[in-house]
């Protein structure tokens, strides 16, 4: 019999193996190097700062192909044990996802399904944004193998293209830059003005307490019962100061910071992946809020974060008056997501569609009630 010429054979795709570890799998650091730039903070250090601040027993499904990991699902009990229930453990700034390698494609998801199925009734994403990476494969694998997939709207999120800004013309536009300098000249009569920057080895304790600060002196603590402040004891102060432990994430983690006199008196904290900022939280002590030193502050971040190379700013939910006047326009919807395994309970859940979306905000709520208190005028 006369031997198939090699190239009339079919190429069998590589073979993808699951596993399922308590912990947290030593392989999501190398699923997280692999990711789109925008998700390389979904390292190992991430979901350990998760865990230390808001606890839990992980468990950590990872697929590889041909020995290397390409997807890393951590996971967390929610609720009584004899539900099944799950989510992915982390902190909602900028979102809840897990780290997918960008060579990865929706079989490693359809691998991972009915493993997750064994660990799970059910499992919580998000909130997340529409088009990420994890989501949209998830999706796509749960709905052909016959999960059920309930989503409800959590907001809107704002998005500055400085890059565009930029070509369209001169920005910030110089009107923009005369009102601040005029603010910054009756802003230094309180005293000496200093503008710094916090990042990678300088995130110690000292630079924590100082937006820590600053937040008990803003608005959120004053109006709120500071349980959503970044930095401090009462707030996320512990989630932050767990992830800048890792090198890589406290290079990412970014903090313009004002001091007049000396004293912490305005912060603009981010997250720097690749070109994409993620801005995530500002404050500033309003004995000076007449002078806009959160807006002054930011602005000064900006151009900072243009001449290192990044072309465009994420703001997240929340207050879109600010956002818009600095140039900002709606981006992708933030959503939370349930996925829950085929059978009696995902028709159930099927059937209960409703229920989880109405327990969400509705869409276009926030655009109708305009800005918010997040952030300045």
């Amino acid at each position: 019999m006369k031997p198939m010429p090699l190239d009339e054979f079919t190429r069998l795709p590589p073979a993808l193996a699951v596993e399922c570890v308590d912990g947290l799998a030593g392989g999501i650091d190398a699923v997280a190097e692999g990711a789109a730039p925008t998700h390389r903070f979904l390292r190992y250090g991430w979901y350990a700062a998760a865990l230390a601040a808001y606890g839990g027993a992980a468990r950590t499904l990872t697929v590889s192909r041909e020995g290397s990991p390409v997807l890393a699902l951590p996971i967390v009990g929610k609720g009584p044990e004899r539900l099944g229930l799950a989510q992915v453990p982390g902190c909602y700034w900028p979102f809840r996802s897990f780290p997918v390698r960008e060579d990865a494609g929706v079989e490693a998801f359809e691998a991972l399904l009915p493993r997750l199925a064994r660990e799970v009734t059910a499992l919580r994403v998000g909130p997340v944004y529409d088009g990420d990476p994890a989501l949209e494969l998830l999706k796509a694998a749960a709905k052909a193998r016959g999960w059920a997939v309930l989503d409800r709207f959590v907001a809107d999120s704002y998005l500055l293209d400085m890059a565009a800004a930029q070509a369209e013309g001169t920005w910030p536009r110089n009107s923009t830059l005369k009102k601040n300098r005029f603010h910054e000249k009756h802003l230094g009569s309180h005293g000496e003005l200093d503008w710094g920057f916090v990042s990678g080895g300088a995130w110690r304790d000292d630079a924590f307490d100082a937006l820590g600060e600053i937040e008990e002196k803003s608005w959120i603590a004053a109006r709120t019962d500071g349980s959503d402040a970044k930095f401090t004891a009462q707030g996320h102060g512990t989630f932050w100061r767990a992830a800048a432990k890792d090198p890589v994430i406290a290079e990412m983690m970014w903090a313009a910071v004002l001091r007049v006199d000396g004293a912490p008196s305005a912060f603009s904290f981010d997250l720097n992946a690749g070109a994409l900022k993620y801005a995530i939280a500002n404050s500033y002590d309003p004995a000076f809020g007449k002078h806009s030193p959160g807006k002054l502050l930011y602005y000064r971040n900006l151009v900072r974060a243009i001449a290192d190379g990044m072309t465009r700013v994420d703001w997240g939910a929340g207050d879109s008056g600010y956002k818009r006047v600095i140039g900002a326009a709606e981006g992708p919807a933030i959503r939370d997501w349930l996925f829950v395994r085929p059978g009696t309970v995902g028709l159930a859940a099927k059937l209960l569609r409703g229920v989880w979306k109405r327990s969400g905000q509705r869409e276009g709520a926030a655009r109708e009630a305009g800005s918010g208190e997040d952030g300045e005028a």
